[in-house]
């Protein structure tokens, strides 16, 4: 075969993007739009998508297809995404998805000034393919589609134009939401100019208002509020309530609207609304907008925004904040969203460009399961999935942190730290939590019950109690276990692997040093316990 050809679709191509996909997916393709071929018509003729195909060029066959959303944004943003990229099966290794992505930059990159990409986890092949493009990773969004189960996405980037020129520099961020930022125009290869705020608090929060869906004839009450709509914007997204009701209709855009109780000063009035869009089909949702006559109204609209996604069974809610608005980020923080990434740049806002952080509420388990990641997705990842970790993991450290000598002298910040970087692992009587020869790649903290420690079946060394660590000298010293350590009785133990070890070496060596300080003391104190025992036994004899 020669090379493979690329050209924009034509309705022609219809039928055979519809099979591509059937025969790639089955019918469980999430975006279900590209099953139907009236959609995929208009999709081709509008000028809200930039279709692609390719052919082969010995007798004309499509054999792949990918897109540019340009709907993802305001129509002032100029921001597209990159997806729905998919080769036949019978035509995979032939070059047509890099040949697919280069088509689609050269028809874009005159209208755009940002481009990102959802590349799948399961297989590394997009990421590599946007990475050799020149996108970077700047974020990882957990779970975030439905195709046979849920699944992860990494998040890529880059920049057209005057995307970057026109940047509002010096966005002020909350701690929580800096490592992500800092590797994310790292990684765009932008100096890391970000503010940390500790000091800005999360809104206050006032349940004294009556909520309601948004009716046409209640639209100017909401559209004469400024806060968040025309000046002071936290919240970015495709939709705007000036777009006018038709619009929203179409787009399946929901506002809830917060009023103030009737019967009261200022009753029945309109205090603000929060827009999304759901998908049922994905289980998702995505807040798209903010409008707040006061601070206080702020938290009862996102409260009751989780309301009601638990009730349409959403497992997965994203909102692009805005990075010069730390209040919104720690108000969102409070209500267990999370950040899962940050994109420099993301809006267009007056006369700049403004950087958003895009956070994540999961209402499901944050259980990612294995992923492929090319090299320069891993630190992210870790940043990301670090942050659910701790969701998930404190509460059952947090309970026992002061009796787990591995967190003495850690500061709060440092110790939430330390525990996302573990994990937690329950053990049966009996069970064994390593075995004496084996390669030593984890330590264990001792959260609940007791383990004995065994040179072999009937040679007993000692026990250890809840609040100690076995594992760390062979870990340490790179040696294979010297003895097995079984469970007695129940046992919940917070692991760190080696790999976490070492990467937290390298990112934060003010908590290593405690920790190794604190595990030296421990191995201390084993061997005074060693020597005690061993004078007791030579004395019985």
């Amino acid at each position: 075969m020669t090379e493979i050809r690329t050209r924009e679709a034509r309705e022609e191509d219809v039928e055979a993007i519809r099979q591509i996909f059937l025969e790639t997916y089955g019918e469980d393709y999430p975006f279900q739009d590209f099953y139907d071929a009236d959609w995929l018509k208009r999709a081709i003729y509008g000028d809200h998508i930039v279709m692609v195909v390719a052919e082969d060029p010995d007798n004309g066959t499509v054999v792949g297809t990918g897109s540019v959303n340009l709907d993802i944004g305001a129509h002032s943003d100029l921001v597209g995404e990159l997806g729905r990229l998919v080769v036949h099966p019978d035509a995979r290794g032939l070059g047509a998805g890099k040949a697919i992505m280069s088509r689609r930059i050269e028809l874009i990159q005159n209208r755009l000034h940002l481009a990102v990409a959802d590349n799948r986890t399961v297989h590394p092949y997009s990421q590599r393919i946007s990475k050799r493009f020149g996108f970077a990773p700047v974020g990882f969004l957990p779970l975030k589609y439905r195709f046979e189960d849920r699944e992860s996405v990494a998040l890529f980037a880059r920049h057209f134009g005057s995307g970057l020129t026109l940047r509002k520099n010096h966005p002020r961020i909350v701690p929580t939401v800096a490592p992500i930022a800092e590797l994310a125009m790292s990684n765009l290869g932008m100096e890391v100019d970000v503010i940390i705020d500790e000091s800005s608090p999360p809104y206050p929060r006032d349940d004294d208002f009556e909520l309601s869906q948004l009716e046409s004839d209640r639209m100017p009450d909401l559209l004469r509020i400024e806060r968040g709509r025309v000046r002071d914007r936290d919240v970015f997204g495709p939709m705007r309530l000036h777009y006018g009701f038709f619009m929203l209709q179409a787009r399946q855009a929901n506002y809830l609207v917060a009023r103030r109780p009737r019967g009261r000063s200022g009753g029945g009035a309109i205090a603000g609304g929060v827009g999304f869009l759901h998908d049922p089909i994905d289980r998702s949702i995505r807040l798209f907008e903010l409008i707040a006559g006061s601070d206080e109204v702020i938290v009862y609209l996102l409260g009751e925004l989780l309301e009601r996604a638990r009730e349409l069974e959403a497992e997965y809610i994203e909102v692009d904040v805005n990075a010069h608005g730390t209040r919104l980020q720690r108000t969102l923080l409070e209500l267990g969203f999370l950040p899962a990434a940050y994109v420099p740049a993301l809006a267009f806002h007056d006369v700049e460009r403004l950087d958003a952080v895009r956070m994540v509420r999961l209402l499901v388990p944050a259980e990612v399961g294995d992923v492929a990641l090319i090299d320069v997705v891993r630190p992210i990842f870790h940043v990301v999935m670090d942050a659910f970790r701790t969701r998930t993991v404190m509460p059952t450290i947090a309970a026992r942190i002061e009796d787990l000598a591995i967190f003495d002298g850690l500061s709060d910040e440092q110790a939430r730290r330390l525990a996302a970087s573990l994990s937690v692992r329950e053990y049966g009587a009996g069970e064994e939590l390593f075995a004496r020869g084996a390669p030593a790649e984890e330590l264990f903290v001792l959260i609940r019950g007791e383990v004995e420690v065994l040179l072999s079946s009937s040679a007993r060394v000692g026990t250890v109690a809840e609040g100690g660590t076995v594992g760390e000298n062979a870990m340490l010293s790179g040696a294979r276990h010297s003895a097995s350590v079984q469970a007695r009785g129940e046992v919940v133990a917070a692991v760190l692997t080696r790999d976490r070890l070492q990467e937290l070496t390298a990112r934060r060596p003010d908590i290593i040093v405690v920790v190794y300080r604190n595990l030296a003391a421990g191995l201390g104190e084993k061997l005074k316990e060693a020597d005690a025992a061993l004078d007791r036994d030579n004395r019985s004899t």
